[in-house]
């Protein structure tokens, strides 16, 4: 009666909770399996950042909720952003979930399945509904654990959490809290430990990781506490890349962008929120940068780094964004020619002020404007990629694709490469010369003389 399947919906954010819960969960002797159909507690950690998400987990959960009327003793968590959006409140649609759990009490849940389990034990059935969604002071400081898998080479780690940005359009200020902080010892700390387990690439996590430290730390001859962490890690033996996500533009500041010039395991690969290119929406999102801002940043880091690669989000569709707003989105998202994008149309989400602004823009408009952007990116991207072909990149080999036929890896810039080689390199970084590519993935041999493939 101890199996467990977490499924995660979201961010990486969400991933690497859900990561910390399955470490902490077998800390106290439950098993962590890959099988939905095969366990006997079941945890949905969920995100809110649209409608659709909740509404995609609360119909997971009815369907899932069906099983406990053959097995009364199986168990039902609901965790994360939607747990905390709704909490009590999701029982009017879900009423058998036994675990409802918010964002700052993810260590609470071993504690909160053992008293589950133990009333089972003792013959005496779940009577109400375990509800935690309440604010912890230092809750940050608990996403600390990992489970790696055999000869894993990346991880994410958790640095910051909360958001004090508002944005119009979000409801992370509401499913997360406000910034917070871990210590930077702590972090440095957990960095090593990875090094020593075999991680060769640490991913940065936050939801505005651009902020870390900005009230617990002092800026040091105008280095901020975010670039003193990214130079602390860089100093770390073994570790061989560094990325971070999600940063904001006004995190952007000179240290940060000159940081990708002479801190040589940052990769030149940086995810830029755009949202819109309309100074009009972006004062209506409450975003405080101009586009003329943003193009500047773009236009610095590539002046550091001139084969820098572009991610970025944009929301189509805002309440207002007229045909010329969206013109100047247009213009600034072929102008930025991004790598990689993430483009949403629109959804009010409650309790955000968007909710209530006027002139919501019509489904079949934002449905042309999403695909505009997305024809634009899927050109850029074969661009870029026409690019590689014949040229050697450094790849960081992961290990066997999805089929188990060829191996996987990615270069500095984020791009996925499938090649042949053999389990001795994973975790190793080889030459790979490309020889073939699509819009999402690059195809290549290793070219170092002498390596068995």
């Amino acid at each position: 009666m101890n199996r467990v399947y977490i499924k995660t919906y979201g961010c990486q954010m969400n991933e690497r909770d859900s990561e910390a819960v399955a470490a902490m969960l077998r800390g106290r002797g439950y098993r962590i399996v890959n099988d939905e159909d095969n366990c006997d507690i079941l945890l949905l950690n969920t995100c809110s950042v649209r409608d659709a998400a909740e509404q995609k987990a609360i119909g997971k959960a009815a369907h899932v909720a069906s099983r406990k009327k053959k097995n009364p003793d199986f168990i039902l968590g609901v965790l994360g952003c939607m747990a905390q959006n709704r909490g009590a409140a999701l029982l009017d649609r879900l009423p058998d979930v036994d675990l409802i759990v918010g964002t700052q009490k993810f260590h609470q849940v071993p504690d909160y399945l053992d008293n589950l389990r133990a009333a089972q034990a003792a013959g005496t059935p779940i009577a109400t509904t375990i509800v935690d969604i309440e604010e912890e002071v230092g809750s940050q400081n608990t996403i600390v654990e990992h489970v790696l898998e055999e000869k894993q080479v990346s991880a994410f780690v958790s640095i910051q959490q909360g958001c004090n940005m508002d944005c119009a359009f979000c409801i992370v200020p509401k499913t997360r809290g406000d910034e917070r902080s871990r210590p930077m010892d702590d972090i440095v700390r957990e960095c090593e430990q990875l090094a020593e387990r075999g991680v060769k690439e640490i991913t940065l996590l936050g939801q505005i990781v651009t902020s870390y430290g900005r009230r617990d730390y002092v800026h040091t001859g105008g280095v901020t506490p975010f670039v003193q962490l990214l130079e602390r890690v860089n100093a770390i033996p073994g570790i061989a890349r560094i990325r971070f996500t999600s940063p904001h533009p006004r995190g952007f500041k000179d240290d940060l962008i000159q940081a990708y010039g002479r801190l040589e395991k940052l990769c030149e690969y940086v995810h830029l929120p755009l949202q819109s290119g309309s100074d009009r929406i972006l004062k209506a999102m409450n975003r405080p940068y101009s586009r003329d801002r943003y193009k500047q940043i773009v236009d610095d880091l590539r002046a550091v780094r001139p084969d820098m690669y572009f991610s970025t989000d944009v929301i189509v569709g805002f309440p207002g964004e007229t045909d010329d707003d969206f013109a100047q989105t247009r213009e600034l998202f072929e102008a930025c020619n991004y790598d990689m994008a993430y483009v949403f149309k629109y959804s009010i989400r409650t309790g955000t002020p968007a909710e209530t602004m006027g002139d919501q823009i019509a489904d079949e408009v934002k449905e042309a404007r999403n695909a505009e952007l997305l024809a634009i990116l899927q050109a850029n991207s074969n661009r870029r990629n026409a690019l590689l072909l014949g040229t050697t990149e450094e790849v960081l080999v992961e290990g066997r694709d999805k089929k188990g036929l060829r191996y996987m890896g990615r270069t500095r810039g984020n791009r996925i490469v499938h090649f042949d080689a053999n389990d001795r390199l994973i975790g190793q970084l080889v030459p790979v010369k490309i020889e073939r590519a699509s819009t999402a993935v690059l195809y290549g041999s290793l070219a170092l003389a002498g390596v068995e493939q």
